[in-house]
């Protein structure tokens, strides 16, 4: 009984830490390279070094950072090869899960999506990327929800925390891409509500596609500067 407050405080401490050097590095308050040193986040946060540990070995497995030997942690690169990657992977499992799930949507799955796109046009207006990675990531996951393949959908529901990073950068620079995005969200959310499930799954594989293409071009031209 002693220990459980303690194990759960310490939970606590070390989920505070992921979040808000998440938000950082998101947010690009901390830029790619950026050193984080323990010791100094430890004494910003007024907790020991331990849970910082631990919230950089969690950001780690999110792809966020980067643990060198001899270094310690840094903010991890914006990665050509990894925007190759994890959204080769999105396009192929994510319209696999679509065929499934968009046929079961309920309809208070499409009020959250009608709500989700609200949201991000509000957002759109204001001009603050802060929620468009979140915002993005709900309305996919929410569209791929009722596929009834959990150990598929725990693998996308990860590729979407590995992208929301980039997924920011281009909607932050690329105000032509953010329409758009806005624009294929809100005819994916149709086509699933008219039962359209296999013109929504081929919409969505070129949704990605189109921008890991995006990503990868900008991220190519920010390594030649």
């Amino acid at each position: 009984m002693g220990g459980k407050p303690a194990a759960l405080g310490f939970a606590t401490r070390a989920e505070a830490a992921t979040d808000e050097l998440r938000r950082r590095i998101l947010s690009g308050e901390l830029a790619e390279g950026f050193q984080l040193k323990q010791d100094l986040l430890a004494e910003e946060f007024g907790i020991s070094r331990i849970p910082i540990r631990e919230a950089l070995v969690q950001l780690e497995s999110e792809g966020l950072v980067t643990i060198v030997p001899h270094k310690g942690a840094i903010v991890s690169e914006l990665s050509t090869e990894d925007i190759g990657e994890l959204f080769t992977l999105r396009a192929t499992l994510e319209p696999h899960l679509l065929r499934r799930s968009a046929p079961r949507l309920k309809d208070e799955d499409f009020a959250r999506l009608d709500e989700i796109l609200g949201e991000f046009a509000a957002e759109m207006k204001s001009g603050s990327p802060q929620r468009w990675g979140e915002l993005n990531a709900e309305l996919h996951s929410t569209l791929l929800s009722r596929a009834d393949r959990p150990r598929t959908l725990a693998i996308v529901e990860s590729l979407l925390s590995q992208t929301d990073r980039y997924t920011r950068v281009q909607l932050s620079i690329n105000a032509e891409g953010m329409e758009r995005a806005q624009r294929e969200h809100t005819e994916l959310v149709d086509l699933c509500r008219r039962g359209e499930a296999r013109q929504a799954s081929t919409l969505l594989k070129r949704h990605i596609e189109h921008v890991g293409e995006e990503l990868d071009n900008l991220v190519s031209k920010r390594a030649r500067r």
